[in-house]
């Protein structure tokens, strides 16, 4: 992403203009818009041996935790 003389980039707006370009699309192409479905519920968690961890358990390891 960063060519070898970073001042070149900016000696013109234009290559400045698709420099940031360039940088914007790989990131939206790493990272994505995001998924639609990220806003539902979130599934109970479950412990090691597969039972459903419940507030009180929570409330338990964070009192050992000393928080």
């Amino acid at each position: 992403m960063i060519p070898r003389r970073p001042s070149n980039i900016f000696r013109s707006r234009w290559k400045a203009l698709f420099w940031a370009a360039g940088v914007l699309f790989t990131a939206v192409t790493f990272v994505g818009f995001g998924d639609k479905e990220s806003h539902q519920a979130a599934a109970a968690l479950q412990d090691a041996t597969g039972t459903n961890v419940s507030d009180a358990d929570l409330a338990i390891l964070a009192n050992l935790a000393g928080q």
